[in-house]
């Protein structure tokens, strides 16, 4: 029987946002998102999490386990050592050589972004079967997993803010914008018709590729998480849910399988 902390803190660190959960057994308590800095120390990191544990009552001192993942190699060294300066608490990294339970069937396994790996664990956990995960950051990475609960690893398509953020800078007379739902196909103004591009755009884009992965999957369950995945998924006709918490999930479960067991 696994002996599971009274509080976990699971870290997802994106390109583009980092998302914490504090877990009080399997329960999600609070979760919070703030902006990632490449260049943050863990002095700095420390205070920003103080700070928001702090909004609902809770402090360092009450964390007894943290797990990271990190796409942004820095930042997955300055957690481990935050952990070990200000908490009194074990920290465990996603990385190579931990266990998740299961078998990475890429012809590189060290290939595999955490936030992926961690997106597939919680997504067999949760659907018992053949799934997509679809997730919604700096880039959109489709992540396919066998019914065996195998990862086959995917494809990766440029994001919406990066794209955004592309034709802005490239086009001069392009305004920044906010994406939300398009009022029609045929925009009626400059702003219109980004919203048009690139609503109808990348959902048509979500599509394709779920379709092509499907004929080489066989039938799956399509689950979207991510930061944008709101604004697109209403538009597909592949993904089925939406589930934020996809990566938190995961990274719990994850923290799970690596404790030692009681007799």
């Amino acid at each position: 029987m696994c002996i599971i902390a009274r509080v976990l803190l699971a870290i997802d660190v994106g390109n583009t946002q980092t998302h914490l959960g504090a877990f009080e057994g399997k329960r999600l308590t609070e979760h919070w998102r703030f902006q990632t800095r490449a260049g943050a120390t863990d002095d700095e990191l420390a205070e920003r999490i103080s700070g928001l544990l702090g909004l609902r009552g809770l402090g360092l001192a009450d964390l007894d386990a943290v797990c990271v993942s990190s796409v942004v190699p820095p930042l997955g060294t300055h957690y481990e050592q935050l952990v070990g300066r200000y908490l009194e608490a074990e920290c465990l990294l996603v990385a190579p050589g931990i266990k998740t339970g299961m078998p990475i069937r890429i012809e590189n396994p060290l290939e595999v972004g955490a936030d992926r790996l961690v997106n597939a664990v919680a997504a067999y956990e949760r659907v018992g079967g053949a799934c997509v995960v679809v997730d919604f950051g700096t880039g959109i990475n489709f992540d396919a997993i066998s019914a065996a609960g195998e990862y086959l690893g995917g494809a990766i398509a440029p994001g919406l803010e990066v794209s955004l953020t592309a034709l802005v800078e490239r086009a001069a007379r392009i305004p920044r914008i906010d994406l939300a739902e398009p009022e029609a196909a045929i925009g009626r103004s400059s702003r219109a018709a980004i919203r048009s591009g690139f609503v109808f755009g990348f959902a048509g884009l979500i599509d394709g590729i779920a379709r092509r992965i499907e004929e080489e999957l066989g039938q799956a369950r399509f689950l979207a998480t991510g930061g944008l995945a709101e604004v697109i998924v209403p538009f597909t006709e592949t993904i089925e849910e939406i589930d934020d918490l996809l990566t938190l999930t995961g990274l719990r479960l994850i923290y799970e399988r690596n404790l030692p067991t009681a007799d």
